[in-house]
């Protein structure tokens, strides 16, 4: 592609209607699922057309076989987006979510993982928390840090399996009941109560891995568990490294938010 004046509205004007048929013909007769997904970004992002970009991630999910497509389809049939009603489909999302993580796709892990360990999951999907946890376990080996975050979440507390979550809760209503306060000592259960036994050492390898992915919210976990000696021998020093570390990611975050598009374009 010829070289533009992007600070030319008309020649801007140009160069997105030449893309759009660039991507169109490396989509429909070339035959790139690459090309395919840019395509999609480009109706939703450019064309802010929902409905055509939510055709092209399903066809390219379905024929090609390309996980970020899955992503973004299940993406919008999370949401109902790019659809006559508004109303979305949980199973229909998880269904490609699933799809996307089969073909490797780490945040389609994520997703699917996410529904299926989620307490409070869509009434469409049964809750699975030893598939999810593996799912979330695959993210993470491909290195997604909130898959990481979230599965070192997962053995700081431990999670019980469903028969004993509600007993706990019954207790603790009661409790409350008879004492107006809720009670903070876990009561001695059986082997094989939890699904995903609380284990800090874990833990920490987890969080250790989403910081070093830079999770800004494993960093800060990370930083109390040195300072505690979680999981972990307690060391001060490190404590307040990656306090810093959170600190300095969280700052970031911040500035990145004031950023907005058109800024981004004006001239120097």
């Amino acid at each position: 592609m010829s070289s533009f004046d992007l600070k030319n509205e008309s020649e801007v004007k140009e160069y997105i209607e030449k893309l759009g048929v660039e991507y169109r013909f490396g989509c429909y007769s070339e035959k790139k699922p690459e090309v395919c997904h840019l395509l999609g970004d480009y109706l939703e992002g450019i064309r802010k057309d929902f409905e055509k970009a939510a055709k092209v991630y399903r066809s390219n999910c379905d024929d090609y076989n390309y996980g970020k497509s899955c992503l973004k389809y299940g993406n919008y049939s999370f949401l109902g987006k790019g659809r006559a009603s508004d109303k979305g489909d949980p199973a229909k999302a998880y269904s490609y979510y699933e799809k996307g993580c089969t073909l490797n796709d780490p945040d389609a892990c994520l997703h699917s993982g996410l529904l299926l360990v989620s307490k409070v999951m869509p009434k469409e999907i049964t809750r699975d928390v030893p598939k999810g946890f593996e799912l979330l376990k695959k993210s993470c080996e491909m290195n997604n840090s909130g898959a990481c975050f979230y599965l070192s979440g997962m053995y700081i507390s431990g999670v019980l399996k469903d028969e004993y979550s509600q007993a706990k809760k019954d207790a603790q209503t009661g409790e409350q009941t008879a004492a107006g306060h809720k009670s903070s000592i876990e009561p001695t259960r059986p082997p094989g109560a939890y699904v995903v036994e609380r284990d800090m050492e874990k833990a920490f390898g987890f969080a250790y891995k989403a910081c070093e992915l830079r999770n800004m919210y494993a960093c800060a976990n990370l930083s109390q568990m040195y300072a505690k000696g979680d999981g972990t021998p307690r060391d001060e020093k490190k404590a307040e490294i990656y306090k810093k570390m959170a600190l300095e990611m969280q700052d970031e975050v911040k500035k990145q938010q004031q950023l907005t598009f058109q800024q981004g374009l004006n001239p120097t």
